[in-house]
């Protein structure tokens, strides 16, 4: 079952942490770095499996992030 996620318990921007990139907490993980994988055809497991400080819920909040992020982009002001 998916569950969405409080982002803000998951995800960070810290000045001087991977350029302000948005973050896993307690991590140098970038959101966009977990995208990247997704993309290029890894499944949330092989992400967790490769990065032992993420869950499969860490990937999920990773496209959950990305979603919010486009919604406001495509919504007009």
């Amino acid at each position: 079952m998916l569950l969405f996620v409080e982002l803000t318990t998951m995800i960070e921007t810290r000045a001087g942490v991977r350029s302000g990139k948005p973050c896993f907490i307690g991590t140098r993980i970038a959101v966009y770095d977990v995208l990247d994988y997704l993309a290029a055809g890894m499944t949330p497991s092989e992400i967790a499996g490769d990065f032992p400080e993420l869950s499969e819920q860490h990937v999920l909040a990773a496209v959950e992030f990305a979603a919010l992020r486009e919604r406001r982009l495509a919504t007009p002001a």
